[in-house]
């Protein structure tokens, strides 16, 4: 589509600006702002939830170390809180006796996967699961039978009483989040020239618990978006705004994947920078649907030149490279007229993949913040410090280029002098998961885990061969080996947050 750039079409451009920020403000802005005024009428609310609610209650039974500070003016919150602590009953060992056996480390951790937990379960008094066991996100599958105590739980507590005492005291905060929520909705629907119309089913939910303190936990299933947040809304603006984008972005993502998918060949590139998280190395349309909503959040922040550059080294260094052609485009769109919608497919066409290959191939990728990332390790452009580090960057390298025969022989030759090297024996067992010589992985993870026992590995090594072991048990439909692999990865002190 060939786009006009005359004073006709720019003045449409403002007009269409116009016309959806005041459609945005007749729905978003209407009347008092207090807790029970609806953010829209296009599936977008905040609002206090009770599943999480109770779930937290369980929690506070169990005794996980919540953020208590963050319910100082709830007088009512912090009796019950109390009165959990000290309540007696087989339901409440129950949940005492399950959360002592699938302990975690990370209070971080924990709390992610009750959180998403509750979130995929329905209301009282049933809490039943929303989706078959198939459909249940990892993390959920890891303390399913944690579900099946919430429902006597929540009868041995009173919950249901308990909630109509309490559930006011989040009405302050609820009425905090959803104005915050409404510039956001304003803002992104305004640069995006859309709005989201009510007949298309898709929600958006912003959670308020504020005994989730400082964390922030964001989910989708489907077409259904949700983050829980607590504390002050000023300290998750950026969270949830990142969480809306992905809500009006994602759906045109996935319809142009097949325009997107023939810029692909940026990926390995990518993949070698230790920054770049895990679950983008293989999955090229995440990856891009993620510079996507970093290129636009950086429009949004309206940055001066040598900010804005600032920003898009960092964004270089830390592997998602496509923001910055993003970001160049999307100069272009702010120019013209048509709603993201349909200027979609000029945004992806624009990327010169041969141009961002050269221009990757110069970029000195950053350190992880916290050892090695999985696959890569140190960043391929590391300055290397003995024999050994010289090997193995050049297998990572190998692998990167998803070359596992190369990547195996330097592997191979990194052992024959330095015998039972963590990273070597990492190495080798990457490139043979990558060749489909499964066996042969299996026996080195296994070797890199037995060793620990007896010598240092590094922590980031180390989780990973438990997480790959777990996927291995999984495809053999051994959950229950599986899920003990997955739980000594969470035991791994310094494991990296990719691996959790």
């Amino acid at each position: 589509m060939r786009i006009v750039n005359n004073s006709f079409g720019q003045n449409a451009a403002r007009l269409a600006l116009l016309l959806v920020v005041l459609a945005s403000a007749s729905i978003a802005i209407s009347g008092k702002v207090d807790a029970q005024t609806p953010i829209d009428a296009s599936g977008i609310s905040v609002e206090a939830n009770q599943q999480i609610f109770t779930v937290m209650c369980a929690l506070d039974a169990a005794g996980f170390d919540a953020d208590q500070s963050t319910i100082a003016e709830m007088p009512a919150r912090i009796a019950l809180r109390e009165s959990l602590l000290k309540m007696q009953g087989p339901s409440v060992d129950a949940i005492r006796q399950f959360y002592r056996d699938n302990a975690f480390n990370d209070p971080a951790e924990t709390l992610s996967r009750y959180i998403t937990l509750a979130l995929n379960v329905g209301s009282p008094p049933d809490f039943a699961f929303l989706s078959e066991r198939e459909q249940l996100p990892p993390d959920v599958l890891s303390i399913e039978g944690f579900q099946k105590l919430l429902a006597p739980f929540y009868a041995e507590a009173g919950l249901d009483t308990r909630w109509g005492e309490i559930e006011q005291e989040y009405d302050p905060g609820v009425g905090r989040y959803r104005m915050a929520t409404r510039h956001i909705v304003l803002a992104v629907n305004a640069y995006l020239r859309e709005v989201e119309k009510p007949s298309t089913g898709r929600t958006f939910s912003v959670y308020y618990e504020p005994l989730v303190g400082s964390r922030t936990n964001f989910r989708n299933s489907g077409d259904h978006y949700a983050i829980v947040v607590g504390t002050n809304p000023d300290s998750h603006t950026d969270a949830i705004q990142h969480a809306f984008l992905h809500f009006m972005l994602d759906p045109l993502v996935l319809h142009y994947r097949p325009a997107i998918y023939t810029k692909r060949d940026v990926l390995p590139i990518a993949a070698a920078a230790p920054r770049l998280p895990v679950e983008y190395h293989d999955d090229f349309i995440s990856f891009m649907d993620e510079c996507v909503v970093k290129a636009v959040e950086l429009r949004l922040r309206h940055l001066p030149p040598a900010q804005l550059e600032a920003a898009l080294q960092d964004a270089d260094e830390s592997g998602y490279i496509l923001v910055r052609p993003l970001v160049v485009q999307l100069q272009n769109f702010e120019k013209d007229e048509p709603a993201m919608t349909y200027y979609f497919p000029t945004l992806i066409t624009s990327i010169d993949v041969d141009a961002e290959k050269a221009r990757a191939q110069k970029i000195k990728f950053a350190a992880a913040g916290s050892g090695p990332e999985p696959l890569h390790g140190e960043s391929a452009s590391a300055t290397p410090t003995s024999d050994l580090d010289t090997m193995i960057d050049e297998g990572n390298r190998d692998i990167a280029r998803r070359d596992p025969a190369a990547a195996a022989s330097v592997f191979e030759k990194a052992l024959a002098k330095y015998p039972n090297d963590a990273r070597a024996m990492y190495g080798l067992a990457i490139s043979s998961v990558l060749s489909g010589n499964a066996d042969r992985a299996h026996d080195i993870f296994e070797k890199i885990v037995s060793n620990a026992n007896s010598t240092a590995v590094d922590p980031s090594v180390l989780s990973w061969s438990y997480v790959y072991l777990g996927r291995m048990h999984d495809l053999e439909d051994e959950r229950d080996l599986a899920v003990k692999e997955y739980r000594a990865a969470l035991s791994v002190a310094g494991a990296p947050e990719n691996a959790r």
